[in-house]
């Protein structure tokens, strides 16, 4: 491509060209098109570009532009933008110079008379009022005009007529009384007349224009106060509705919480979480998304005003702007009339006042060789791994900080909308991942039959149940019900890959989320966690891949992103992107935010294929949305997080012993006891028996199989290939040898379950005859995958007091 050979340009026109612009360290000067037009100066990476997706713009009114040498200039306005620009010859360079101080120059003179007449001008008025006023100002401004060109004319005459009576009046002085006298006296006495009527002609302009700039001055006071006054009644309008939305918002928030005797610590120090109510719709604005498809770049351009709405309510929240204005009663107004928790419907009982700290994590060092001569001459699954890599919390425990910020879920089972629900539910899915954003300790694996409860009803409405259901591969049953309308089942399996630098660990299972009064049903899976710098450096964690809310009942869909770290991308790290789309694939809300902060939604309201994009010249959708909403944001980590593993308020309370609970819960897990408190080596010692008792016990299970199949083998040992120890699966560094014996046995227990048998959970190669306690497995009629479901009965027996049936695992 040629270069454009443009001429010296003039002031006011528009100037385009090839310019070189300095991008990073790493790509240099990259070939940019710019065009320079009313004072503005915009770039794009090709011409194509110019009718749909501008790079970059600056505006030279407020720039300082500076050469640096024959062919680099810099444009700078302040601090925030910056252009580094190269041209590709001294002549091109100064012809890019010209150009800009001149549209410089023409900017600051249009920005100066704008600012000067700002508040002279009457605003435009719509419809055929407008377009009469428009009219009305500029007839007035032409005849403004042909005034003062009328003042100038006569002032040129008046200047030309009265340079030429003095010249007549000093010849006059010089000439003798004689013949001539009467000759000169004429000629002053016609240009004096001259004068007279110039000045005559000067003097009735001004009058004119004086009369018609007091006329219309006195109209556009008028105006002018006008506007004012309405100014000051949209002031105290505004201000009365922020006060009836807070005094809303109070009275909604007492109403549906309990009293403050009554509260979750945990909870009160959240803070407000952003309800139904808490943004009205008056300052809407529009934005512009790009399609989250492969780059995560949004775009904002100007708004279309057609879609700003008024909404007379400040209550209706979220469902009001997002659309809900069917004539159906708010959320709030639900809440408040038929809450069955309200202070006037509830009995008053005494909330336990949960722990807010543990002992400080010790600041032990870890000696390698401690380990290492422990390990001499013993088989790679029998090594024992340390708690040194540990935290003070089991698996169980951490998959139920899943439910960290179930309001999420209370909120979406009050939503009309299904779409809105999905938005809720996709906000839950990311909320989960908060807690892991510190959290470089491993939980500690736990034994199988182990459980944990985290029963919530008084403070929060929920309580869960986890069970470890199989141990090799590693599998954990999740289920949790709310009085609030939902309930939330899991069962999830880990793989992991070690690639030297980084660990990968890939959760394997569904989440399945159902609302009882919509019988919505929403399945989707978890992303793979990355643990960096396994071997040298400072652990840190990152959460990749792409996640598929979907709910079964209607067919929509929410495709969540989460877009890997990456030292050169320009976006905020740890971003996560959505679209929410219903079953024929129609967006409806678009979802933006970070893993570990924040995620928003916003409505929208059209969407359009945009130009080429990238070299493999794919299409971005463009999205035109309302003004985003805060779904969730992050509570802050408590007070000296730091030194207590960098647990969050929940997790500070999910190992604080408690009374009436199963003997197999975590909270009674002695070597994850011993290392809250500090006391290390003996907690590994712990953890040590603890793993030779289950070997044993798995062993056992195993001899008692072998003797119900094979009678004639009774009392043989099993294969030393045939167990696969849980020490080695205590490590992060575990080996894909677990993964490929995981691969069978899915199938195996399909093939059986077909034929109505009830296969041991997992097989792994050789017979278990292990039954979980309070879970069992079935085909999940949704998803088509095995799974195990609650099967009931264990808070029956935590009333009873009835633990007789529970294994003795610690």
């Amino acid at each position: 491509m040629s270069e454009p050979k443009a001429p010296t340009p003039a002031p006011g026109d528009t100037y385009k060209g090839w310019l070189f612009k300095w991008t990073n360290y790493i790509k240099g000067y990259q070939r940019r098109w710019f065009v320079l037009s009313n004072g503005l100066l915009s770039y794009y990476r090709t011409q194509a570009e110019m009718g749909h997706t501008c790079r970059g713009t600056i505006n030279l009114a407020t720039a300082n532009i500076a050469v640096e040498d024959s062919c680099n200039f810099v444009i700078s306005n302040g601090g925030t933008q910056t252009y580094h620009l190269k041209a590709s010859s001294e002549v091109e360079r100064q012809r890019w110079i010209t150009a800009l101080e001149l549209a410089k120059a023409k900017a600051f003179r249009m920005q100066a008379e704008s600012d000067d007449s700002g508040d002279d001008s009457t605003p435009p008025a719509a419809g055929q009022g407008a377009g009469s006023r428009n009219s009305e100002v500029q007839s007035t401004l032409r005849t403004l005009g042909s005034k003062v060109e009328d003042l100038s004319t006569c002032n040129d005459l008046i200047a030309k007529h009265g340079s030429a009576l003095q010249r007549s009046l000093s010849e006059l002085e010089g000439v003798r009384l004689g013949g001539e006298t009467s000759e000169k006296i004429r000629q002053v006495t016609e240009r004096a007349t001259l004068f007279r009527i110039t000045s005559n002609a000067m003097i009735n302009a001004c009058r004119d224009f004086l009369a018609l700039a007091q006329a219309h001055s006195k109209r556009w006071q008028k105006a002018l106060q006008a506007e004012r006054e309405q100014r000051v009644r949209l002031e105290e309008t505004l201000e009365q509705l922020a006060k009836q939305h807070n005094h809303l918002e109070r009275a909604f928030r007492g109403a549906t919480v309990l009293p403050p005797s009554q509260s979750n610590p945990a909870i009160d120090s959240k803070g407000p979480v952003p309800g139904k109510g808490d943004a009205s719709d008056e300052d809407e604005e529009n934005e512009f998304f790009d399609a989250c498809e492969d780059v995560q770049e949004f775009i904002t351009v100007p708004a279309d005003p057609k879609y700003h709405r008024r909404s007379g309510s400040n209550v209706s929240g979220i469902s009001s702007e997002l659309g809900m204005d069917d004539g159906t009663t708010s959320l709030d107004e639900q809440s408040l009339a038929s809450n069955p928790e309200s202070p006037q419907s509830q009995e008053v009982v005494p909330v336990r006042k949960r722990r807010t700290r543990i002992p400080d994590k010790p600041n032990y060092s870890l000696n390698l060789w401690s380990i290492m001569k422990n390990c001499i001459g013993k088989e790679l699954s029998k090594i024992p791994m340390p708690v040194n890599f540990n935290e003070p919390l089991s698996m169980l425990q951490r998959l139920s900080e899943d439910l960290e910020y179930y309001e999420l879920l209370d909120r979406a089972a009050k939503c009309q909308s299904s779409l809105e629900q999905m938005c809720y539910v996709a906000a839950f899915t990311v909320s989960s991942y908060s807690t892991t954003v510190h959290r470089t300790g491993k939980p500690f694996n736990p034994l199988l039959g182990e459980t944990f409860e985290l029963d919530r009803v008084q403070e929060s409405g929920y309580r869960s149940l986890c069970e470890q259901v199989s141990h090799h591969p590693p599998a954990a049953a999740h289920h949790a019900i709310s009085e609030r309308g939902w309930t939330l089942r899991q069962e999830i399996a880990l793989a992991s890959k070690f690639r030297g630098k980084y660990l990968s660990i890939m959760p394997l299972g569904s989440i399945h989320c159902i609302f009882e009064k919509s019988n919505n049903h929403y399945t989707w899976k978890k992303v793979t966690t990355t643990v960096h710098n396994i071997i040298v450096g400072k652990l840190w964690i990152d959460q990749s891949g792409e996640i598929d809310v979907v709910n079964h009942r209607t067919g929509d869909r929410c495709h969540l992103k989460f877009a890997p770290y990456s030292y050169f991308s320009r976006d905020v790290a740890r971003k996560v992107t959505g679209v929410v789309t219903d079953k024929d694939g129609k967006a409806h809300y678009v979802l933006s935010g970070t893993w570990d902060e924040k995620m928003e939604c916003s409505r929208v309201m059209q969407s359009s294929r945009g130009g080429e994009n990238g070299a493999d010249g794919r299409q971005k959708t463009v999205y035109q949305t309302l003004k985003a909403k805060e779904l969730w944001r992050k509570t802050p980590l408590p007070e000296g997080a730091e030194n207590m593993y960098y647990f969050s308020t929940l997790a500070l309370t999910l190992n604080e012993q408690e009374e009436g609970v199963a003997p197999t819960d975590s909270r009674r897990r002695p070597d994850q006891r011993l290392m809250e408190q500090g006391r290390w080596e003996e907690a590994n010692a712990e953890k040590q028996r603890l793993e030779e008792k289950q070997r044993t016990a798995r062993r056992e299970r195993e001899r008692e199989a072998n003797r119900a199949t094979n009678p004639s083998e009774e009392g043989k040992e099993p294969a030393d290939g045939a167990l696969i120890e849980d020490s080695i699966s205590d490590s992060p560094l575990k080996t894909e040898e677990v993964e490929i014996a995981s691969e069978p046995s899915e199938t195996t227990y399909k093939t059986e379950t077909l034929h109505g048998s009830h296969p041991p959970a997992y097989s792994s190669g050789h017979q278990d005859n292990y039954r979980p306690m309070w879970f069992e497995r079935q085909v999940d009629p949704k998803t088509g995958e095995p799974t195990h479901i609650y099967r009931g009965g264990y808070w029956e027996a935590k009333e009873q007091g009835s633990w007789d049936s529970c294994p003795d695992i610690f």
